[in-house]
């Protein structure tokens, strides 16, 4: 390569000297640039595989599959018998999946097929509540829960991906029977303090009468002593009459919020 008669290089010789350095340049900012991709595509597929990026800062994956809890936006009501009062059903779910799945991917599935375990237990309470007084939340509950005791995993297909939730349900009484069902039950606490009330003291002087008879044994000789001990016996057998008479008053009349309806006698 020679140079002009000023010492300066030719200009072919320039542009070839200039379009070296730009390819080199290009080559370095090529290799860099393949480098970043190729780490930006090793984190895409780790994360669509839905595994944590390797790296000094990734937390340490937990142990088991991962559960989230989701309650059901509002309340499930369903109607009682007759169709005029209704009951109230508080639904919670635990979803969960036998995939290692990141929790943005299981809240993902969860806001699929939650609508779809609403509905089923929908179908269960309103079931199990058509035959009920509205005043027997209680049974419905129960009712519920033996109905989820038989079935207490619910699964869900989507693709290969399956979740799996366990519902859980509570029920509650209709605002408006409220203020009908308060004098009955305000009443029957009454009663059921009367009745352990008059228990305990039944009980407890049973007690002391034994003890008495137990006492006075050691000294049947006397007559006094025998007449007093015959007295306590027939007091005794007294308390222990009442006690039963009691008891089977208690089983006769039971809590009126709580018994079966009666079935009104047809005119013949």
């Amino acid at each position: 390569m020679t140079d002009a008669p000023d010492g300066r290089p030719r200009p072919t010789d320039q542009w070839r000297q200039r379009g070296v350095r730009g390819l080199a340049v290009v080559r370095d900012v090529s290799v860099r640039g393949w480098r970043w991709w190729a780490r930006s595509w090793d984190r895409l597929v780790a994360a669509l595989q839905d595994e944590a990026p390797v790296g000094s800062g990734a937390d340490p994956s937990p142990s088991g599959p991962l559960v989230e809890q989701r309650d059901a936006p509002r309340l499930i009501t369903v109607p009682a018998r007759g169709y005029v009062y209704s009951f109230h059903v508080r639904a919670t779910f635990a979803w969960s999946s036998p995939a290692s799945l990141r929790s943005e991917v299981l809240s993902w599935y969860v806001q699929y097929f939650q609508p779809h375990a609403i509905q089923r237990l929908t179908r269960l309470a309103a079931d199990a509540a058509r035959d009920l007084p509205p005043h027997r939340a209680g049974d419905l509950e129960v009712a519920l829960q033996q109905a989820l005791a038989e079935d207490p995993e619910w699964t869900y297909r989507r693709g290969e991906i399956t979740v799996t939730c366990r519902p859980d349900a509570a029920v509650r009484l209709d605002d408006r029977i409220m203020p009908a069902l308060q004098p009955h039950v305000d009443r029957m606490v009454k009663l059921e303090y009367q009745f352990d009330e008059q228990m305990r003291r039944a009980r407890y002087a049973e007690e002391l009468s034994r003890r008495w008879v137990a006492l006075l044994g050691d000294d049947a000789d006397d007559q006094e002593v025998a007449d007093a001990r015959n007295h306590l016996l027939s007091t005794q057998r007294e308390a222990a009459r009442w006690i039963t008479e009691l008891l089977h008053s208690h089983n006769e009349h039971p809590d009126p919020v709580n018994a079966p309806p009666q079935r009104r006698p047809t005119a013949s």
